[in-house]
């Protein structure tokens, strides 16, 4: 059992589980009109990182609905989808010592019938360093959070910081769109050693592992420089001097095999900056360790 699910009282409540969309609009027209419904998306393979995220929904909602779904449309060609851990069961357990009412979780065909054209696609996103590493995904996640809210119709949904492109996009998103919710961004999950928690640290060998935290170390260097010319005055400062010292902290590691990117971006936009002032921006970095792990993570200046 996962530190959030052991810190929670037993008594479980009883969770509905709906695997279509018909049993899942079905079930949010029986809720109260007006109750508040928390929403918290997942693919699943559910760590303490997403369980903080149900535990803010069950303190700010009426009701809580979690899902879990693979989105096949955000994974590109050669990536981990046929792979990515599947754990229903388990995960089914967890979201109900934590308090979750319903669980929405479709098949692949149910979400995307075979007739399906139809995406939401931000435009700029694919230009940000994350949507260059992976062409298309930007739009997968837009398309399925999209289709999620509409079925869901949540008061307010939960996200968590680790994701920080996505969750701007997912605001842009709500906003673009006019939808009528709140889109609600939490700190990143650790582990003890600073490993931003994530489904794919299962992916690791124990060596792999050892040396993983050098990712949040080499954004913490970033927030030491950054940190030291504000205090100096020495603000703006050339973004480049940040991201040079979380490639040069990654490289220095043997068992880090690519850094794919080190960003700094505007907060509001994602958009990349020459250089960085008072307002600060997110220092984030995506890397594959060893065999080809791909971990990413970010912090906030």
């Amino acid at each position: 059992m996962s530190a959030a699910a052991a810190a929670v009282p037993s008594a479980a409540r009883a969770l509905a589980i709906s695997r279509s969309i018909t049993a899942m609009r079905a079930a949010r027209k029986s809720m109260p009109p007006n109750a508040t419904v928390g929403f918290v998306p997942t693919m699943g393979a559910l760590h303490d990182g997403h369980l903080s995220l149900v535990k803010e929904a069950r303190s700010q909602n009426d009701i809580v609905v979690a899902s879990i779904f693979v989105n096949p449309t955000q994974f590109g060609k050669g990536e981990d989808l046929d792979k990515y851990p599947r754990q229903l069961e388990r995960d089914s357990e967890l979201l109900s010592i934590m308090g979750v009412d319903h669980l929405f979780a479709p098949e692949a065909d149910a979400m995307y019938g075979k007739n399906h054209v139809t995406y939401v696609d931000p435009t700029g996103f694919d230009d940000i360093a994350e949507g260059r590493s992976r062409p298309g995904h930007f739009r997968g996640v837009a398309t399925v959070v999209t289709k999620l809210f509409n079925i869901i119709q949540p008061t307010n949904a939960y996200f968590g910081q680790k994701d920080a492109a996505q969750c701007v996009l997912i605001r842009r998103v709500v906003e673009d769109l006019n939808m009528d919710l709140k889109v609600c961004v939490m700190d990143t999950i650790r582990e003890e050693d600073g490993l931003a928690m994530s489904s794919r640290n299962a992916y690791l060998s124990p060596e792999e592992r050892r040396a993983a935290p050098v990712v949040y170390k080499s954004l913490c260097a970033a927030r030491e420089v950054f940190q030291s010319k504000k205090d100096a005055g020495e603000l703006p400062m050339s973004a480049s001097m940040l991201s040079e010292t979380v490639s040069n902290l990654l490289n220095s590691e043997p068992l880090v095999s690519e850094v794919q990117y080190a960003s700094v971006d505007n907060r509001a936009t994602f958009q990349p900056l020459t250089e960085v002032g008072d307002e600060g921006a997110v220092v984030s970095v995506a890397c594959k360790v060893g065999s080809g792990v791909r971990l990413i993570d970010n912090i906030v200046l």
